[in-house]
Formats: structure tokens, sequence, C-alpha cells
């Protein structure tokens, strides 16, 4: 039967494969839009996400990721408003002081949430580079993620970012096409063993702590943080495309989770008792072995896309792009901060920390929604931007890391 679901799981990335590199599809505007913010949605969730939830929620996994998917659909809509409403304003000289000052505000949350979520990436990369080598290793984790991070500080400050461009959009089509296979072959690895499946669906948790439980959901806004890479792209897509391509994102990507994730909850049982970073492996092992260094492809090219392409916006933002000098300076900045942060906690209290600093991002996106709504006497946006800033302030306040 394992050797079945390999050749179902390699025959769906394969099929993706044709279809994402078909010029068709490659060269379309509307896909190139999509795939920045989709790549950033999705570029660690399919790895950590089933771990812990698990850990958290057990069997109740699908519920919880589809209320953190509408949280997040939510905040979308704040970014979106902003596109609309908040750019032309600042590019006309009539937003007012209030609007530019917390606009700025953002931006340098923004890159410090930045140099949060290159640690968590590139220190996520090593686990699953190292686990077949050296098993768990938080030393040597540690240490090859600041291997890692000096290349990209060397390759920015000699050359710039410019020539890891094709990479990063190689890099996409392939994460996506493994994620694909991998849910095909969880999906008949389900149906085939119906029994396990119903059995694991039956014996829904108990939630010993739903306070605490709450709190570390909060705590996983980084999992499905990145569309806000949209608002960013302003140099290359119009505004309309870049509101409805941030729409097919989170559509895509909540799709990928809720089936992922649904399908994932039978292999729950194959996960070790703590929580790990890589479990994953764990699950994909027991279905289809082949696919399981599919998997660890998958999540070093996507962690890498992603670090690089978090080094980049946020070096842009703490240090402008007035001059080479000072941008390669904000690519070190954010690397060395980074660093300094993957040496001092684990990778869990880095998810949490992340979350807190892009949901003051958020936050601050917000409360510049509400302004502008307030201004055009908006009741209901108001009430709904105000809704979903009382949220935001919460996970700032409250979030915790998963396992505490």
């Amino acid at each position: 039967m394992e050797t079945a679901l390999d050749v179902i799981g390699l025959a769906g990335v394969v099929g993706l494969l044709v279809v994402l590199f078909h010029p068709r599809i490659s060269s379309s505007t509307n896909w190139q839009a999509t795939v920045t913010p989709l790549a950033s949605i999705i570029g660690s969730g399919f790895l950590v996400m089933a771990p812990l939830l698990n850990a958290l929620v057990g069997s109740w996994a699908p519920l919880a990721i589809i209320g953190i998917l509408l949280a997040a659909y939510a905040v979308g809509g704040v970014i979106r408003f902003n596109i609309a409403h908040i750019e032309p304003a600042l590019e006309d000289g009539s937003a007012g002081t209030t609007l530019r000052d917390l606009d700025h505000l953002s931006d340098v949350s923004l890159g410090l949430a930045y140099a949060i979520s290159v640690g968590f990436y590139l220190r996520l990369l090593s686990s699953f580079l190292l686990r077949p080598v050296l098993g768990e290793s938080e030393f040597w984790a540690r240490v090859l993620t600041t291997v890692v991070m000096v290349g990209i500080a060397l390759l920015a400050w000699l050359r710039g970012l410019d020539g890891l461009e094709k990479l990063e959009e190689i890099a996409v089509n392939v994460k996506l096409s493994i994620i694909g296979g991998l849910i095909l072959t969880l999906a008949v690895f389900d149906v085939v063993d119906l029994g396990r499946s119903i059995d694991e669906y039956g014996s829904l948790a108990h939630l010993t702590d739903p306070w605490n439980t709450i709190r570390a959901l909060a705590g996983m806004l980084i999992v499905v943080q990145g569309f806000e890479t949209s608002r960013y792209l302003g140099n290359k897509y119009d505004s309309a495309t870049r509101i409805l391509t941030m729409k097919r994102a989170q559509w895509i990507s909540a799709a990928i989770y809720v089936v992922f994730i649904a399908t994932a909850v039978p292999l729950f049982n194959s996960f070790p008792a703590r929580i790990d970073e890589t479990a994953i492996l764990d699950g994909v092992k027991e279905a289809a072995p082949l696919l399981v260094p599919m998997v660890i492809i998958a999540a070093v090219f996507s962690q890498l896309s992603a670090g690089i392409a978090d080094t980049a916006g946020g070096g842009g933002m703490l240090t402008g792009r007035s001059t080479r000098h000072s941008a390669r300076m904000g690519y070190v900045t954010i690397l060395a901060a980074a660093g300094v942060l993957v040496w001092s906690t684990n990778i869990f209290s880095i998810i949490s920390l992340a979350s807190r600093a892009f949901a003051v991002y958020y936050l601050i996106q917000a409360i510049s929604a509400a302004v502008v709504a307030y201004r055009k006497s908006d009741r209901r946006a108001l009430v709904g931007f105000l809704a979903v800033g009382a949220l935001l302030a919460f996970v700032v306040i409250a979030a915790i890391p998963a396992g505490s």
C-alpha cells in the first residue's frame, strides 16, 4: 500500500509541476501578483501547523484552522481597504499628519517583524535539513542557521538579492507541487484506512486549559501571515490587481490549509508526544515514505525563499532604498537581529514573538483604516476595523507560544 501511495503522491507532484511551469500560468500577470503573498502565507504553515494544532486541540484542528483563517481574512480586509483608500491619499499629499505618522510607524514595526520572521524561517529550514543527518540538535540547528544567515548577508552585500529572484519563483512552484502531492496522498491514505480515520476524529481532544489554548492559538498568527506583501508591490501592480490577487492568495491558501489539516488528523497519533517542528515528517513517513525527502526539499526551498524575501523587505523598510549602501546595511541589520534571536530563544517562542510583532503592524493598519472610516462617516466599516483592532490587541498582549 505504501508503494501505491508513493506513486500517487509523485504523480500529483509531477502533474502540478507541469501546470505551474506552463507558460500561460508562469507568464500571467495576475498569477505573478498572486504568487508573492501566496508563497508567504503558506511559507511555514504546512510544516508546523499540524504538529501545533495536534498539541493544542487534537482532532478539533480543522475547526481551529478555520477560525484562524477567518481572522486572517478579516485582517486582510483591513490591508485591502488601505490599499484602496490610504495609498492614494499618501501619494497626493491629502492623507494628513496622522495617517502619515501611522504609516511610517507601521513600516518600522513591519521591518522589525521581518527580522523576527527571518530568524523563524531560517531556523525552521535548519531543523528540516539536519533531522535526517543528526536528528534533533538545537545547537547544530542554530549553527547551521547562522551559516545560512552569513551566506545571505555576504551575497546581499556583494551582489544584492536580484540574482535570487528566479530561484524564488522556482521554489514557489516546487513547494506548491509537493504540497499538492502530499495532500492527495493523505486523502487516499485516509479513505483506504477509513476505520482509523473515523476513530481519530471520534476521539475528540479534551481541552484542559481553554484560556491558554486560546492564547496559544492567537500566537499562531504568523503561520497565516504574509498577505500584507501585496501592499508593497505597488511599483509593479496597480491597486485593483493587488486587491484582487491578495484575496485570491488568501482563498487558495485557506483551501490548502483546511484540506491539509483535515487529511492530517488521522496521522496525529504518529507525531511525537512533545511539540516538534519537524513532526510532520513522522506522519508522512507512515503514509508514504518516499515523500519524506520531497517534503524536506519543499521545506528547505520554502524557508530559504521566505527568509530572503523578508530580509529584503525588512532591510528596505528599516533603512530605505535611496542608496545601495543603505539597503545593504539594512539586510545585514535584519540578519544580525535574527541571529541574536535564534541563539537566545527556541523556535516556538520565535513563532509567538513574530505573531506579536506582525500583530502590532496589523493593529496600526487597523487604526489607520478606522481613522479613514471615521472621516468618511462609514460606521459599519469603523465598527469592523475597531473589532479587528481589538483582536490584534489581544494577540499583542496575551499570545503565548504553543506548549507553554
